[in-house]
């Protein structure tokens, strides 16, 4: 994808998030399911870890490396005419202005980032850390000229027993993250807590991103609570296999069904 194509879809990116409240991102996997998603209406999509690995025989939580992440996501951008993130994990490894300049290099306008380090054993960055890294992303995506959109993660309360008890420590997290020049931020794993969901929005000024589930949860449910960005994670493909194994049940080769016919044809 030439430059030009790139900081359009960028903009047009930032625009969507202001168009929309809350701008609802399909989590995507391949060129097919991008295309089914952008088909059905939805102006920008994201490419998820957890099911890009799926669909590739991989392991979530950096089971590939960022090359073969790259050389994953490039047909997919290529295969529809709408903004797409990527998440990025936790960056493998990889400085903020080389993990930018690959997400550019393939055509992609937004990143999500997290701030488990995967290749560190699982270890969580520091709230200082993790804002730093995602200043390091900021700086390096204006100094390329493309205004890529950045998600900035935080798994604490995926970590923790109870999330309640992280609360004040999470919020502090997803500032700190804002005032680094995150476009938005994403606290994994309380999407279905209203409480924690209002707290976390009343308490940035950016976008929240929620993880939905395409059947189970309620669009305007996510929009009263204030969530600015909405995506699925692993939860559309779920859906899907779901969906997929309703469909072959029937056909599945019973006891003795094999060689029934005795008679062959005529």
């Amino acid at each position: 994808m030439d430059f030009h194509t790139t900081v359009e879809r960028a903009q047009r990116l930032k625009q969507l998030h202001a168009e929309y409240k809350p701008l609802v991102l399909p989590t995507v996997w391949d060129a097919w399911s991008a295309r089914t998603a952008a088909a059905a209406g939805f102006p920008a999509l994201t490419v998820g870890s957890h099911p890009l690995a799926d669909s590739r025989g991989a392991d979530d939580q950096e089971g590939q490396t960022f090359e073969e992440v790259l050389a994953a996501v490039r047909p997919i951008i290529a295969a529809v005419d709408v903004p797409v993130s990527v998440d990025l994990e936790a960056g493998y490894g990889q400085k903020p202005e080389d993990l930018v300049a690959g997400l550019i290099e393939v055509g992609g306008v937004g990143l999500n980032i997290e701030d488990t380090v995967h290749s560190e054993g699982g270890r969580v960055r520091s709230t200082q850390e993790h804002a730093s890294y995602v200043a390091g992303l900021r700086a390096a995506a204006d100094d390329a000229g493309v205004p890529v959109w950045v998600n900035g993660r935080t798994d604490l309360f995926l970590h923790a027993e109870d999330a309640s008890d992280v609360l004040d420590e999470a919020i502090e997290r997803l500032r700190a993250l804002e005032q680094a020049g995150a476009d938005s931020v994403y606290p994994v794993k309380i999407q279905d807590n209203d409480d924690l969901l209002a707290a976390v929005t009343g308490a940035v000024a950016i976008p929240v991103n929620s993880t939905a589930h395409p059947v189970k949860h309620d669009l305007e449910r996510f929009r009263r609570l204030g969530v600015g960005r909405i995506t699925y994670g692993p939860l559309l493909q779920l859906a899907l296999t779901d969906a997929m194994k309703g469909m072959l049940g029937p056909w599945v080769p019973s006891t003795g069904s094999h060689g029934a016919s005795d008679g062959g044809v005529g």
